[in-house]
């Protein structure tokens, strides 16, 4: 059961750096990972991981997420090869199949994104291996390339996916699933039973995390449930006092989260994360 915090897309990237640190060898070297983000205009994900991987000796740093349309599958494995050499063991590259309004607006949108996704965790998994890499698929080519640096520890590749046929196919070709922030513990079981991992498969479940006054998570509230298509009220996030948001976290674990990344709200991120640490 690993636990996890993530640097929120709305700070100042110039940020980032000590946030990682703190994380790092702060807050009694209790959380395990870092996750950044990738999403339109925001930042940019690989170089955020990047950062922080340099500035940490310890935490492992997620990727969460690249989306397909975005990268081609060759430079994504070249990029997250780079990374696992520099930093062994200590990278996680997540990739999804990003918000199609987002891919719309930069003339990325896939014909099939479910095709997309799955040949390009493919493609970028073989190449990590080290092999040499065909594909002619619906959306990804590739003819016989292959990585002149595969890294020799291959970091975990995993698909942030939502959606019932996606769960499935990141049970069939990714290491790991990343849930979206607002799925509860009540969810989890089904959500397992759909991705159907024949190997171990580490689920990775984002929430939003707000100890004290969490009436400020309601407009967030709003816009997780439009994305899940959920009433607002089926929103979970760890929220309240240090001791109910820190039962909210051990209920996702128990209901077979392998990772919880915490989404700590408001400007003071780290303030929340230390009271939640306080009674977990």
């Amino acid at each position: 059961m690993r636990l996890g915090v993530m640097f929120d897309r709305g700070l100042p990237p110039e940020r980032l750096v000590p946030f990682a640190q703190t994380l790092d060898s702060g807050l009694d070297s209790r959380i395990d990972d870092l996750w950044v983000v990738e999403d339109l205009g925001w930042t940019g994900g690989l170089t955020s991981a990047a950062a922080a991987l340099a500035s940490t000796s310890r935490v492992r740093v997620g990727l969460g997420i690249a989306p397909a349309p975005l990268r081609n599958p060759m430079l994504l494995a070249m990029e997250f090869a780079n990374l696992a050499r520099l930093f062994p063991g200590r990278f996680v590259g997540g990739v999804g199949h990003g918000v199609q309004d987002w891919m719309r607006q930069v003339g990325a949108a896939a014909p099939s994104p479910l095709a997309l996704l799955e040949e390009t965790i493919t493609a970028v998994r073989g190449l990590l291996r080290g092999e040499s890499v065909t594909v002619h698929g619906r959306s990804v080519h590739l003819d016989e390339v292959r990585l002149v640096h595969p890294p020799a520890v291959v970091p975990p590749i995993v698909a942030g996916v939502k959606s019932p046929r996606s769960l499935a196919l990141s049970g069939r070709v990714a290491q790991g699933t990343i849930l979206p922030e607002g799925i509860g513990p009540d969810s989890i079981g089904a959500t397992l039973e759909r991705i159907s991992a024949q190997d171990e498969h580490e689920l990775i479940v984002f929430t939003h995390l707000c100890v004290g006054d969490s009436s400020a998570l309601d407009a967030t509230r709003q816009e997780v449930a439009a994305f899940l298509g959920v009433d607002p009220s089926e929103v979970f996030n760890a929220e309240g006092t240090p001791e109910q948001a820190a039962d909210a976290v051990k209920a996702l674990w128990a209901a077979g989260a392998s990772t919880v990344v915490l989404r700590p709200f408001g400007d003071d991120p780290l303030s929340h994360v230390e009271r939640l640490l306080s009674a977990l």
